[in-house]
């Protein structure tokens, strides 16, 4: 039986940009033990954007960490295009992490005393490696930084600090963008300005972006939807729109 978020035959060339199969992860031991994930399967292709969703303590944010790599599953398989995370040490974890995958955060995560420059460009740095100024130059106008580049964190809006955070995921030209409620902290009309850069970064940059919302509208700027429920993956929807995954949602909420 195929997984959540996979097409019937798979992508065109037979690999998918991330793919967990039978993802369980467990915090915890004995009867206080927590199942936050339970034998999850899905593939999501090159170049898509997905969002994933689910009532609070569905798993949404494990789903996510597991995927990034930033938390290894109990059991089970995760992969980044052909490579197996879960046979990663540490360091090349760390260094896959830094090269192959890009970070979107509510919280932003820009470090205070570097600039926009400096912030953008700091995974290459930790990478050790250079920076090519015309990529570069192409993603800050792609998301209309040309002119604040010299200034700091507390000196911009927390829409231009997220179009900040973007910019960073995506000067290393990631094989996967994942993005942990990017617009939660934002007013609905600059929400709606990212939720474009990122449609953006799939559309014109080829990009694969997954992400983590709680909100019907959000999900509606993407290619399909999966949606979780005590840690299961119990439905998914292609193209969805706003209404829909309310529906689903509501009725996600009504069973738990």
């Amino acid at each position: 039986m195929r997984s959540w978020g996979q097409q019937p035959d798979g992508p065109a060339d037979g690999r998918y940009a991330v793919q967990l199969t039978d993802v369980t992860k467990r915090y915890g031991d004995g009867p206080s033990a927590v199942l936050a994930l339970d034998k999850v399967g899905a593939g999501i292709a090159p170049g898509t954007f997905t969002a994933v969703m689910g009532p609070s303590g569905s798993g949404k944010s494990t789903f996510l960490h597991c995927a990034a790599g930033l938390d290894r599953p109990t059991l089970g398989v995760v992969r980044l295009g052909a490579q197996d995370l879960s046979a990663l040490k540490e360091r090349r974890l760390t260094e896959l992490r830094r090269t192959h995958i890009g970070f979107v955060f509510q919280a932003f995560n820009l470090l205070p005393s570097l600039t926009v420059e400096q912030n953008i460009t700091l995974p290459l740095r930790l990478a050790g490696r250079q920076v090519d100024e015309g990529w570069f130059d192409h993603i800050v106008k792609a998301v209309d930084l040309g002119d604040r580049l010299a200034r700091f964190p507390a000196q911009l809006s927390g829409g231009q600090q997220q179009r900040v955070a973007i910019a960073r995921a995506l000067v290393t030209r990631p094989e996967v963008i994942f993005a942990d409620e990017p617009t939660g902290a934002l007013d609905p009309e600059t929400a709606r300005d990212i939720l474009g850069l990122l449609r953006q970064a799939v559309t014109d940059l080829h990009q694969t972006v997954v992400m983590v919302t709680h909100d019907p509208v959000a999900a509606a700027h993407t290619d399909q939807a999966l949606f979780l429920s005590a840690g299961h993956l119990v439905d998914a929807l292609a193209e969805p729109s706003a209404d829909r995954v309310a529906d689903v949602m509501a009725g996600l909420r009504r069973a738990a």
